[in-house]
């Protein structure tokens, strides 16, 4: 086997791990019901900021740090798309607690197809006729549940553009992902530690009174937002992005899953209709990806030798 070959085989692994533990990650959360969705934030937001700065340090890459924080501009972007993550996150754990587990798994099946329409909006993106009904697809998806169930999948629909204009945000910001993710929880960690001393008051909020169990899963929050990330980038850096995409469904299925399943959600008309037509939509938008890269392929072979 090629060392090109194995560091494919190794991107598939390291991409289906990524997936995988964004997939089951809602488990984590219910762990962690009894304290509020803003705790959790709080502390997967520190922790992840010490994990990461002990990774930085000790892959000697603290050098790619100080070039962007000697730029003003980049910081200000780079807390523009932290404001816009942290966001993201409260409202995923906020939905997993409060048993909108369905609506999360929605936004990350919408994502893909929002991240889509943001490319050909703002990057000058060219978008393919299978791309433009697949769009469609979604947008009526929704349009249905609300017209006819009178629905609005508000935090399906927060969750997905939050999360798109994020990545809108961060693919123009020269930050590779562990330098980027390490400077948007350091820009959040002073905040959310007042918090903590200050202002949380539950029962939860005090670690010394806490259980060591608690406290263990509380800091394991930092393990659950830096892992998956790690492995993920591991993947992109060893297979072609447009590959990487492929396993993009595995987590939001996951999801869906654990919530009929693990946790009994109901699955209204409402919602399952616009499943159904999102699921449609996203195979278009595989089918397409599929024979564009064929097409591909094909132009390469084919291309005379100079």
């Amino acid at each position: 086997m090629t060392d090109e070959a194995v560091r494919a085989k190794q991107g598939v692994i390291f991409a289906l791990a990524a997936y995988t533990f964004w997939g089951v990650a809602p488990v984590y959360f219910k762990l962690v019901k009894q304290v509020p969705a803003f705790e959790i934030l709080a502390h997967r937001i520190i922790w992840a900021f010490v994990l990461v700065l002990i990774l930085i340090i000790a892959m000697r890459r603290m050098d790619r740090i100080l070039p962007i924080v000697r730029s003003p501009k980049l910081i200000l972007r780079l807390a523009l798309a932290t404001v816009l993550l942290g966001g993201n996150w409260f409202l995923f754990i906020w939905a997993i607690n409060t048993d909108h587990l369905l609506d999360a798994s929605l936004g990350y099946y919408i994502n893909p197809l929002l991240n889509v329409a943001i490319g050909m909006a703002f990057f000058g993106e060219k978008m393919r006729r299978l791309q433009l009904v697949a769009i469609a697809m979604a947008v009526l998806g929704v349009a249905i549940q609300i017209i006819t169930f009178g629905a609005v999948p508000w935090v399906a629909l927060a969750l997905a553009s939050s999360f798109a204009i994020y990545g809108a945000i961060r693919k123009r910001l020269p930050v590779d992902s562990i330098s980027g993710l390490w400077l948007e929880t350091a820009l959040l960690a002073p905040i959310m530690l007042g918090y903590l001393m200050f202002f949380a008051n539950s029962s939860a909020s005090d670690l010394t009174a806490n259980s060591w169990h608690l406290n263990l899963l509380l800091v394991a929050a930092g393990l659950v937002t830096t892992v998956p990330l790690l492995c993920f980038t591991a993947a992109a850096q060893r297979i072609r992005y447009s590959t990487l995409g492929f396993f993009q469904y595995i987590a939001p299925s996951m999801m869906f899953l654990l919530a009929v399943l693990a946790y009994g959600e109901p699955l209204e008309e409402s919602k399952l209709i616009t499943f159904i037509i999102i699921w449609g939509a996203l195979a278009l938008y595989t089918v397409d990806s599929v024979l564009q890269r064929q097409r591909n392929k094909r132009a390469v072979v084919q291309e005379p030798v100079s």
